[in-house]
């Protein structure tokens, strides 16, 4: 199969403003809320609108005291997943761009906008949270660590070899796999640095830091949603791409992914900290492997892992993601502070 992907027109006069399909339809590219052709749309925008949020609205001040007490090995780990983060959401933005091109539905095309605006917010608060932190030598090595970590350079090509299939050759069958990519890297990639944070907010260590990766964990779940509300949307319109064979990628894939994110999390948890366990971490990870894999509607790659096994991971990431203090169970009290500053004057 080898349906090439027509990119969406500026202004089609001819077309309806309710597109005739999800991609290689037709559409005037006006966009109306009250005429779109996914109902779903609307209430993802609604919510994408709603979680709205910026580094800024982040003190830093009490971590800049926190950073240089933590030991070696938490900074050196720190540093690292905010240096694997920091790669990850870069191409990620560029990435929904390119999807963008190919959605007929000019509601979808909005929403990929919104993701993408998102990803590079993501990717400003680890700039942010750096420059409150470390010095700008450091800064700039800590983004330079996917070019020198074996591990990431292995994990990273897994995920940008499979969008420069998409980008360079857009046919139906490449978004799809493009797709679980996706998926891979928003929904299972991220979930052991995640859980580094957490653990450290759970020792009140970072706990700014920590808010922050709690808002970009948030937007995650979103984008997930989306594209897997979009995999499925192109699987409805185009059933002759359901075959054995994109099931087997798909399990494969997600199987290959959860054992470089082990390897990962191995490299740069290890055993160094205490209430981290990391046979708890990896069935974590299998965990998210199965529940990503079963979200798109595939076989879960791994037998069991059918329920989180870091039960108190659950207070942060299934919690009231409003504008409250989640990790102190408090009114918020972090003000927007001034750019230049960044909380340095409250040391």
């Amino acid at each position: 199969m080898s349906d090439q992907l027509l990119t969406r027109s500026i202004m089609d006069a001819k077309a309806p403003n309710r597109s005739t399909g999800i991609i290689n339809g037709k559409s005037s590219n006006v966009l109306n809320w009250d005429d779109v052709r996914f109902s779903w749309a609307y209430p993802k925008y609604k919510k994408m609108l709603a979680n709205f949020w910026s580094p800024f609205e982040i003190n830093m001040a009490q971590d800049i005291k926190q950073f240089p007490e933590l030991s070696s090995k938490e900074q050196d780990t720190f540093l690292k997943i905010i240096g694997l983060l920091s790669l990850l959401d870069s191409i990620q933005t560029d990435y929904a761009g390119k999807v963008a091109d190919y959605l007929t539905d000019s509601s979808l095309n909005a929403l990929m906008i919104m993701l993408a605006q998102q990803e590079v917010v993501h990717n400003h608060s680890y700039s942010y949270v750096l420059s409150s932190l470390v010095s700008r030598s450091k800064q700039e090595e800590v983004f330079e660590y996917w070019r020198t970590e074996p591990i990431l350079r292995k994990r990273n090509d897994f995920i940008t070899d499979g969008y420069r299939d998409f980008a360079e050759n857009p046919t139906v069958e490449n978004l799809l796999h493009s797709i679980v990519y996706d998926v891979i890297l928003e929904g299972l990639f991220f979930y052991s640095g995640f859980a580094f944070f957490y653990h450290l907010a759970r020792n009140q260590k970072m706990v700014a830091s920590s808010t922050m990766i709690n808002y970009i964990n948030r937007d995650e779940q979103i984008h997930v949603d989306l594209f897997v509300k979009i995999f499925q949307e192109i699987l409805t319109e185009y059933p002759e791409y359901q075959t054995d064979e994109l099931s087997k990628f798909v399990e494969s894939s997600f199987t290959q992914a959860a054992m470089m994110e082990i390897d990962w999390a191995r490299h740069v948890i290890g055993n160094e900290f205490v209430g981290i366990d990391l046979e708890d971490v990896e069935a974590y990870i299998k965990f998210y492997a199965n529940v990503r894999c079963h979200q798109l509607g595939f076989n879960r790659p791994f037998e069991g892992y059918r329920t989180n096994p870091l039960k108190w991971i659950k207070a942060y990431e299934e919690v009231d993601l409003g504008k409250s203090d989640f990790f102190e169970q408090k009114s918020r009290q972090y003000t927007k502070v001034n750019v230049v500053d960044n909380g340095f004057d409250e040391l």
